[in-house]
């Protein structure tokens, strides 16, 4: 029995960006990524390791080095239409988010289970960390661009940011692309 379950759920690749190292969470867009193990080429979040951030201060001094798990930023075109309009915006720019991947056709696409694997046609893969809680971080790309609309961000983007995630198996994706979804078998935990 595998432990990884196929779903019927497949994203079709609408948007990639690359967020080049530096200050600026925004990205670029881009028709393709070359994804390896430690993640894209010359990217914000590119690494085996990272220092740890907030996201962990439970576990770790700011700083510890530790894995990088948070190597790609993975949204849903649905749940974006979703933040911009909570924002009272016509459309949310997935480069205000630092975006690598933006996926149509996965429902709830936030609240996918951690381990569960995306997957291209010629066998990239994507494994998943977790939700990615919003921050106010794309908030201030936003603001810096349409004044006034910066500080919604963080409140509409509740439960709709997306998920991070690491390379798992290397290769390139393409816009057009699909990625299956393939789920943890496993019960849901309840102690």
């Amino acid at each position: 029995m595998p432990f990884l379950r196929e779903t019927e759920y497949v994203g079709e690749v609408v948007w990639l960006g690359h967020v080049p190292a530096g200050q600026s969470l925004r990205a670029t867009a881009v028709q393709e990524l070359d994804l390896a193990f430690d993640g894209v080429a010359g990217e914000r979040h590119e690494g085996l390791n990272r220092a740890s951030c907030v996201r962990v201060k439970n576990l770790y001094p700011t700083g510890t080095e530790i894995r990088n798990v948070r190597q790609l930023s993975v949204l849903s075109v649905e749940e974006l239409d979703q933040i911009a309009q909570g924002m009272g915006l016509e459309a949310l720019d997935p480069a205000y988010l630092g975006a690598s991947i933006v996926l149509k056709g996965i429902p709830d696409f936030s609240h996918i289970p951690p381990s569960s694997r995306l997957q291209a046609a010629l066998g990239a893969t994507i494994t998943v960390d977790m939700e990615n809680a919003p921050c106010v971080l794309p908030g201030r790309e936003v603001e810096a661009d349409q004044p006034g609309y910066g500080v919604a961000f963080k409140p509409a983007a509740v439960g709709r940011r997306g998920i991070t995630g690491w390379v798992e198996l290397p290769g390139r994706i393409q816009l057009g692309d699909h990625l299956t979804l393939f789920v943890p078998d496993q019960a849901a935990w309840a102690p």
